[in-house]
């Protein structure tokens, strides 16, 4: 979920009192120019960051392709629209109000509303932010559609050879990359330039800086602890089990084939490493079609992409954390308030608002920092996005994230015999 104390490039951070637990192997050396570049980048956030932001540009890029052809998604007709005018006009002024540049809401293939706020458009690229892990997690299962990776259980030990001797990295899975279980050093704040967390996300050889020197602390698989550094590592394992570029491989096995528009991803430095934890940018309804794709258990137009075996392991939680699966939040039984970070550990001041239990129970969602969502609801063959900045609590009031669901929801014209979704469990 979304925590609004401070941001890592829109990457959330959690106050933790772990400073007792940040010393990992003796730091590495490396050129003055990579050090010099760090500093660069660490001054830069640690400014943006004084004014409650992240940072939201950064160089160098990288090409992200999309579709060669642009094709919309298409859009219902006013007269054949299966959701009541007056529902989409709520959630269209709850998303104005609360800071957005974009809300779509598609349904039974089609689009019963495209909202774009101020000067953001169909093709203008966003930070993902935390958007970028149900992606990270669409990457492996395509790794896995292909035969590049055997498994999720499979030891990511066995792409990231360095970790074969350590007798705790070597049992981390594939699966622990993306359910938050690998046993490293959790998310926190991290002010200090020589902080672990700010080199393992800032220094342009940060692959090398998480899989040399970054601290691991619990055993694989025993705990959910919230951690960047942990969605980091995707991009390496792609690319040494498919022997292809990160971006090439999400621009050719996933974007191209579902017909979205592309963009770029930030890349510690030129031919380096993409951050595959936080910083793709790519169009919202490029997003809307990730979430479209999961709600059809990974088949786009007939072609399949992911084995349904894998999406419904995208839904589904894990004994440490029931309400977080493979880069994504299933609904799980009804909680006021549910944050991102570990449950024993987490407060109330950083879990988000649930007003209510939502509409529909098999509801599951992307979450990423300043309450990026993209509610995916099978049962209704509904996914329903929101993009733009932190919302502004004016007037005391904070964002719910129960609201743009339930209120889509309840408008729906149901057809004849069609089945209503069932509410979520308290």
């Amino acid at each position: 979920m979304v925590l609004r104390i401070g941001v890592w490039s829109g990457i959330c951070l959690v106050l933790w009192g772990l400073t007792g637990q940040r010393a990992g192997a003796a730091p590495a050396t490396y050129s003055e120019a990579d050090e010099a570049v760090y500093t660069e980048r660490f001054t830069q956030l640690t400014a943006a960051m004084r004014q409650g932001l992240g940072l939201e540009s950064y160089t160098p890029l990288e090409p992200v392709p999309g579709a060669t052809r642009d094709r919309p998604l298409l859009e219902a007709t006013a007269g054949a629209r299966s959701i009541d005018a007056a529902a989409l006009q709520q959630a269209e002024d709850y998303a104005g109000r609360n800071n957005s540049t974009a809300l779509l809401v598609w349904r039974r293939g089609k689009l019963e509303t495209a909202r774009y706020f101020g000067d953001s458009s169909r093709t203008a690229t966003f930070p993902s932010r935390s958007l970028a892990k149900p992606l990270n997690s669409v990457a492996v299962g395509r790794a896995i559609a292909l035969g590049r990776i055997k498994s999720l259980d499979q030891p990511v030990a066995d792409f990231i050879t360095e970790w074969r001797d350590d007798p705790r990295r070597s049992r981390i899975l594939v699966r622990h990359l993306l359910d938050m279980r690998s046993g490293l050093l959790p998310q926190a704040v991290a002010t200090r330039a020589d902080d672990i967390l700010n080199r393992a996300y800032l220094h342009p050889r940060h692959e090398q800086v998480v899989i040399n020197e970054y601290p691991i602390v619990d055993d694989p698989g025993s705990r959910f602890e919230y951690n960047n550094a942990t969605a980091e590592l995707v991009a390496v394992v792609i690319e040494r089990a498919t022997g292809r570029r990160y971006a090439e491989f999400v621009s050719t096995e996933i974007l191209k084939p579902i017909g979205a528009l592309g963009g770029e991803v930030w890349i510690n430095r030129p031919d380096g490493v993409a951050h595959s934890g936080c910083c793709m940018m790519l169009p919202a309804e490029t997003w809307l079609r990730l979430g479209v794709l999961l709600l059809q258990d990974g088949r786009w137009e007939g072609r399949r992409l992911l084995s349904t075996q894998y999406v419904n392991e995208m839904r589904r939680g894990t004994p440490q954390n029931p309400y977080y699966g493979l880069g994504v939040y299933p609904s799980g039984r009804y909680i006021e308030r549910r944050g991102f970070s570990n449950p024993e550990r987490d407060t109330p001041a950083r879990r988000v608002l649930h007003s209510e239990p939502y509409e529909a129970g098999d509801l599951f969602l992307f979450d990423g920092n300043a309450d990026q969502v993209v509610y995916v609801i099978p049962s209704a063959q509904l996914v329903i996005l929101r993009v733009g900045g932190p919302p502004p609590r004016a007037d005391g009031k904070e964002w719910d994230n129960s609201f743009l669901p339930n209120t889509v929801l309840r408008g729906i014209r149901y057809r004849k015999g069609e089945t209503r979704p069932t509410p979520q469990q308290r």
